[in-house]
């Protein structure tokens, strides 16, 4: 992980160390990656992003969503954190209006599941 993001790296070095099919994030809740998987194809996030593992389009409406964990802003804005991309992910314009980002209503769980599944991919998925 990059240098740059250490209090990320910190928080995310315990909980992606095991192979377990979940993510605990402090202060923020449990995630399912693989559950954050179908969430993808449930949202059609795939319409506009390239998602490793994820069958979809091979848009690039919106960036490649690979190595989510080892960027130091999420939308260019917000610091990388957990319960920022949370936000980013449920409530984009609000934090970017100008985005292309829409706001899909995701809900509080299929978004920690999302989260869950983004930081467990590297940039090399």
């Amino acid at each position: 992980m990059s240098p740059r993001v250490p209090s990320l790296a910190i928080a995310l070095a315990a909980l992606t160390a095991c192979d377990e099919p979940y993510l605990v994030v402090p202060g923020v809740g449990i995630g399912y990656p693989e559950a954050g998987r179908e969430a993808f194809n449930q949202y059609a996030c795939t319409s506009c992003h390239v998602i490793p593992g994820v069958v979809g389009a091979d848009i690039h409406v919106g960036p490649p969503l690979s190595g989510i964990a080892e960027r130091r802003y999420l939308a260019g804005v917000l610091p990388n954190t957990p319960a920022n991309l949370l936000h980013w992910i449920r409530q984009p314009q609000t934090i970017a209006p100008q985005s292309a980002m829409p706001d899909l209503g995701v809900g509080e769980q299929p978004a920690l599941d999302m989260a869950a599944y983004l930081y467990r991919l590297d940039d090399s998925d």
